[in-house]
C-alpha cells in the first residue's frame, strides 16, 4: 500500500463528499440551467454549494463556479477590463506567472514582487504608478509560508490597484483573509472532486467574462455546470469549516513529529512561520530527489509543483529563494493532512531519510 504524501497536489476524497455527489450522477442527472422540476432541484443543489464555499470567503462578494483554479486565476488576469500594468510575487504559481508572461504580448506592464530567502516578500516593497492589478498566493504551493494578504492588499488598494489572491493551498486549512477583490478557489484541495473551482468576486468589482456561450453563472461564465462537482465542493467546504480547528492541530502534530524525526543534514526551504505546516519542503546537498522519489515508489511525494514537474526545471519557487539549480534538485516536497496517520509518516520518513543516505553512500 502506497503512503501518500502530496497533499499540495491533490487530496483525497472525502467519504461524505462521495456521498454527497453520488445522487446527482445518478438520478439526479438532469441540466441545472432547465427549467423543469429536476432541472431546479440540481439548481438549488448548486446554490447550497454555492453558499457553504461563500461561508468560508469575505463577506460581500460573489463565487462563481469554474473549472478549476487556472481558470479562475486566468480569468481574473484578463476578465479586469483596462489596460494596466500587472505586478504579481516572484514565487506565484505558473496560472498567474504564465498568464501574466501571455498578458505582456498585449503590451502589458509585468513586474515581479521579489521574496527573501525564507520565501515571504521583502518588506517595505513599493507598487509603481500605472499597476493595475496586484497578484499574490495566500499559501505558497511548493514551500508552505504564508504572505501577508491583508497588508498586501491595502498596498495595492493604497494606489488605486485591485488585489487578486490565489487562495488554493489555504482555503479550507485557514482563515481567508480581507481585502482581495479576487480570490481563486479549488475543490480538489480540500477533499473534494477534481475539476471544479470557483473565483470570488468583490461586491463592485467588473470583470468580462473569458468563456462566452450561453450566458451561465449570472452571465459572466458559460457552460452547463456539474451538479455533481459543485454539491462535491459544497460539501468539502463545509466539512472543512466544521474540521478546521481539528484538522489544524492534526497537522501541527504531524509536523511537530517529522521535525522531531529530521536528521542532521537536512534543511527546510521556506519559513517555518507563518507556515502551513502541513507542507514540510526539506533538501540535503548533494541528493537527486527525481531518484530518491523513483527509489521510494512505495510512497507519493513530490520534488515540487505537480504542475510544473514534468518540464525539467528547477523550481522557479525555490530558485527565487536564492537557492541554486543543485540546491533545488536536492529538494522534496512532503505533504500531509486530515487523514494521515502518524505511523504512515514515521514510516515514510524512516525509508527517505535510509533511501537518502544510501544515495550518497554510494556517491562517496
Amino acid at each position: 500500500m502506497t503512503i501518500y504524501l502530496d497533499y499540495q497536489a491533490t487530496t483525497p476524497l472525502a467519504p461524505e463528499v462521495r456521498v454527497a455527489m453520488r445522487p446527482w450522477l445518478d438520478e439526479k442527472f438532469a441540466n441545472p440551467h432547465s427549467i423543469h422540476k429536476m432541472g431546479r432541484e440540481a439548481a438549488a443543489a448548486i446554490e447550497l454549494a454555492r453558499e457553504a464555499i461563500a461561508d468560508l470567503l469575505p463577506k460581500g462578494g460573489r463565487v462563481f463556479f469554474t473549472s478549476g483554479a487556472t481558470e479562475a486565476l486566468n480569468w481574473a488576469l484578463r476578465g479586469i477590463p483596462g489596460r494596466g500594468g500587472l505586478l504579481i510575487a516572484e514565487t506565484e504559481h505558473a496560472a498567474v506567472r504564465d498568464t501574466a508572461l501571455w498578458l505582456q504580448k498585449d503590451r502589458r506592464k509585468v513586474g515581479l514582487l521579489p521574496v527573501a530567502s525564507d520565501g515571504l516578500l521583502v518588506p517595505g516593497f513599493k507598487i509603481p504608478k500605472g499597476t493595475q492589478l496586484v497578484s499574490a498566493m495566500l499559501v505558497n504551493n511548493e514551500i508552505g509560508v504564508i504572505q501577508p494578504i491583508s497588508e498586501l492588499a491595502e498596498a495595492a488598494h493604497n494606489v488605486g490597484a485591485l488585489f487578486l489572491c490565489d487562495a488554493v493551498q489555504g482555503f479550507g486549512r485557514t482563515d481567508i483573509p480581507d481585502g482581495p477583490d479576487l480570490i481563486a478557489i479549488s475543490a480538489h484541495k480540500i477533499h473534494g472532486p477534481k475539476g471544479v473551482g470557483a473565483l470570488w468576486v468583490r461586491n463592485g468589482i467588473e470583470i468580462e467574462p473569458l468563456i462566452h456561450g450561453g450566458g451561465q453563472e449570472g452571465g459572466l461564465r458559460s457552460g452547463t455546470l456539474s451538479p455533481a462537482l459543485c454539491a462535491g465542493f459544497g460539501v468539502a467546504a463545509k466539512v472543512a469549516q466544521q474540521r478546521q480547528e481539528a484538522d489544524a492541530i492534526h497537522v501541527q502534530h504531524l509536523w511537530d513529529v517529522a521535525i522531531g524525526m529530521l536528521p542532521k543534514g537536512w534543511l527546510i526551504n521556506g519559513a517555518t512561520t507563518p507556515r502551513y505546516k502541513g507542507n514540510l519542503n526539506l533538501r540535503r546537498d548533494g541528493l537527486d530527489a527525481s531518484r530518491l522519489i523513483s527509489d521510494l515508489r512505495m510512497i507519493a511525494f513530490s520534488a515540487g509543483s505537480a504542475c510544473a514537474s514534468g518540464s525539467g526545471r528547477p523550481s522557479h519557487v525555490l530558485k527565487a529563494i536564492g537557492l541554486d539549480d543543485r540546491e533545488a534538485r536536492s529538494s522534496i516536497r512532503l505533504g500531509f493532512g486530515r487523514y494521515t496517520t502518524v505511523a504512515e509518516l514515521r514510516e515514510a520518513l524512516r525509508l527517505i531519510f535510509h533511501a537518502a543516505d544510501g544515495q550518497m553512500a554510494i556517491a562517496a
